[in-house]
């Protein structure tokens, strides 16, 4: 049970994320309608989020007279565009090792630099559009907060700087040195890395949507899709023909025909608080929007909003059996109690502050954990996807790769490991429900020994094995 002020306050007085509310009326100006009968295009794009866009955006810089349609069940930044915890971050799901396996150790090193410098990207492309998304590149901090946390922050640096990296991109802080960045409870170290910005995302996402139908591509809108075949994608409203047609559903791909075990749909949930006052940010720190999460294994992460408020999330929430996705899924009371009373724990002076918003949503996990994306020339069928959360950054690069294998061009970026890598299906239910579930158990318990021992929790790591991390 929360017993902190700052549950006793909250005021859940929206149903949509922070970041919705909180757009511009422009913004929020329909961009498509839905379809009407049967179209054709250069290339049918499923899904208008951050996947589907970035294709679209990178599409039209190669070649300004293409013909794009984007078909989206609902509205352009629906999903998890437009609900994320707004880290444009080089986190890639699966580690250097299982990017070592399917290719080799130099590519690996490559496919990591490649999302080290996607950060970058996504700033550039704002700034040159001049759209206000409230980026600001003050990378992440992680701290340790007990000693096994301390250990593996530790080993996690050492292990980067064995592979190549320097204290350029992941180092080491000392307590007083992370308290400086980022004043939280029981801090004894941290791992800080300058790889990350914090954004506005559903800012990124309309701004994105709003670039590519100027620039002549078609968004449809309420539009659900029932399924995709060579050529063809078949919708509840008509057909769109298309020789090339991208998958870029994210954790709703299991709508699709056939499409039902690709990605396990899992749900992390967000709150945020009221604006916080000067004197309360001059106690916590986070001076350059810096994002921030911990050491623990059942994932939180955090920024700093534009208007100073705090972003603040979690997984937790349940793995629904057969895949399910439904909007009252969008909130767990539990786990977003549990969220405010961790957010109160790491910071006590937040005690006070008024819970505004609380909100959630899909996003994609595959079997393997790696994400990736392709093209099957023969048939015309392209995909990316599989972000395990982090998709911000990733979809930039998904995007600009499909751009090239789609275009023909012979790149980089083409050549990068998780290329046509192919993800097996997950397990029949109730395999599935089981499996993620106690996997869910087994984390959170993990952490609970480690606070409690200061021991590493062996649970956590051979689990992380089976689920091919």
């Amino acid at each position: 049970m929360v017993t902190s002020s700052v549950a006793a306050r909250s005021a859940v007085n929206s149903p949509h994320s922070l970041w919705w509310d909180t757009l511009p009326p422009h913004f929020t100006t329909p961009l498509g309608e839905p379809l009407d009968g049967d179209l054709s295009a250069d290339v049918a794009i499923v899904g208008a989020g951050y996947t589907g866009l970035w294709t679209a955006y990178y599409l039209q810089e190669l070649q300004p007279d293409i013909a794009i349609v984007l078909i989206e069940a609902q509205v352009a930044g629906f999903g998890a565009s437009g609900r994320n915890g707004g880290w444009a971050s080089a986190l890639f799901p699966a580690s250097l090792e299982a990017l070592t396996r399917i290719s080799n150790r130099d590519d690996a090193v490559r496919m990591q630099r490649t999302m080290n410098a996607v950060v970058a990207e996504i700033g550039r492309v704002a700034d040159q559009h001049n759209w206000d998304i409230q980026y600001q590149h003050g990378g992440t901090i992680r701290l340790a907060r007990n000693s096994a946390q301390v250990q593996r922050m530790r080993d996690e640096v050492a292990h980067y700087h064995d592979w190549g990296f320097t204290e350029a991109d992941y180092r080491y802080l000392e307590a007083p040195e992370a308290a400086a960045m980022f004043n939280a409870t029981d801090n004894l170290g941290g791992a800080y890395t300058p790889h990350c910005a914090a954004i506005h995302p559903a800012r990124l996402v309309r701004s994105l949507a709003a670039e590519v139908v100027k620039r002549g591509a078609r968004i449809v809108e309420h539009t659900p899709v029932t399924h995709i075949e060579t050529g063809v994608v078949r919708t509840t409203r008509g057909t769109v023909r298309a020789p090339i047609v991208v998958r870029a559903t994210e954790g709703y791909t299991r709508d699709l025909q056939g499409q039902r075990r690709r990605y396990a749909p899992v749900y992390s949930l967000m709150i945020a608080t009221e604006p916080l006052s000067p004197a309360v940010w001059e106690k916590i720190g986070l001076n350059d929007r810096t994002t921030f999460s911990d050491g623990r294994h059942l994932i939180i992460y955090g920024q700093r909003t534009a208007d100073n408020r705090i972003a603040f999330g979690g997984r937790g929430a349940p793995y629904h059996f057969g895949s399910t996705i439904h909007p009252d899924q969008d909130r767990h009371p539990g786990v977003h109690a549990a969220l405010a009373e961790t957010l109160v724990e790491l910071l006590p002076d937040v005690a006070g502050a008024q819970i505004t918003h609380t909100w959630g949503g899909p996003l994609g996990v595959p079997r393997d954990w790696m994400a990736s994306c392709g093209l099957d020339r023969r048939t015309g069928l392209a995909w990316s996807g599989g972000y395990v959360g982090d998709g911000v950054g990733t979809s930039n690069l998904g995007g600009r790769t499909l751009a090239d294998l789609i275009t023909g061009r012979d790149t980089e970026l083409t050549t990068l490991p998780w290329v046509n890598h192919r993800s097996p299906n997950w397990e029949i239910e109730p395999l599935r429900w089981i499996g993620t579930n106690v996997g869910l158990a087994v984390m959170g318990s993990a952490d609970r020994v480690e606070a409690r021992t200061g021991r590493s929790a062996r649970r956590a790591e051979i689990f992380g094995r089976f689920l091919g991390e």
